[in-house]
Order: structure tokens, then C-alpha cells, then sequence
């Protein structure tokens, strides 16, 4: 069944739900639209639905931070409260606010 309608919003601090990383959505796919090679390297006892929306991320852990693609089955809203502190974050969205990242919008 297609899932047209995204649980998740952009600037919204997401956790996965498997992994120990969070980030924070700047953009949605309503369905996969990444590469085959990228679907076919998830361990198919894992691997999502194609048929969901997919979330890209400025993600982080403990060590690193980085770009990542992730299902809606695979994500959980983040209640910390904690800011991200992605080094792309200023360059999308303003200050952390309520939980979430308001986009950042050029003035000219």
C-alpha cells in the first residue's frame, strides 16, 4: 500500500529507530528515489519498503556527521529537546526552536 502523506516535516529532529543517530529532515521523498545500488547493499531482512516516504538527513552520532537517507518505518520523532549540531544546519535553517528548525529563506 502507498503511503502517500509524510508523518515526518522538514527542520523536524528525528532519531532511527535502530541506530544510534538523529538529525534533522531538509527534505522528503514521497516514495524511494535513491540509486538500486544504494536499496540492494540493505541486508533484505531489513530492508524498507520502497512504497513510504523517505527522509534525507543532517545526521550525526557520537563521531561524525554526515548525509542520510531513511525510511518513515525507520524513524522516530526525537523528544530531547537537544539541538543538532550538524555544520550544514546554518545554511538551510534558522536557530532550534520549539523543537525544530525553522528554513532558512534567502531575503533578495
Amino acid at each position: 500500500m502507498l503511503k502517500s502523506q509524510a508523518k515526518y516535516a522538514i527542520g523536524q529532529v528525528v532519531r532511527h529507530r535502530l541506530f544510534p543517530f538523529r538529525g534533522v529532515i531538509f527534505d522528503v521523498d514521497a516514495t524511494f528515489s535513491n540509486s538500486e545500488e544504494w536499496y540492494a547493499a540493505i541486508p533484505e531482512e531489513v530492508r524498507p519498503a520502497r512504497e513510504q516516504p523517505f527522509y534525507h538527513l543532517l545526521a550525526e552520532n557520537e563521531e561524525d556527521y554526515y548525509l542520510a537517507y531513511v525510511s518513515e518505518q525507520n524513524l522516530v520523532a526525537d523528544t530531547s529537546g537537544e539541538p543538532v549540531d550538524h555544520p550544514d544546519l546554518p545554511e538551510l535553517f534558522g536557530e532550534f526552536e520549539n523543537g525544530r528548525y525553522p528554513l532558512q529563506f534567502p531575503l533578495n
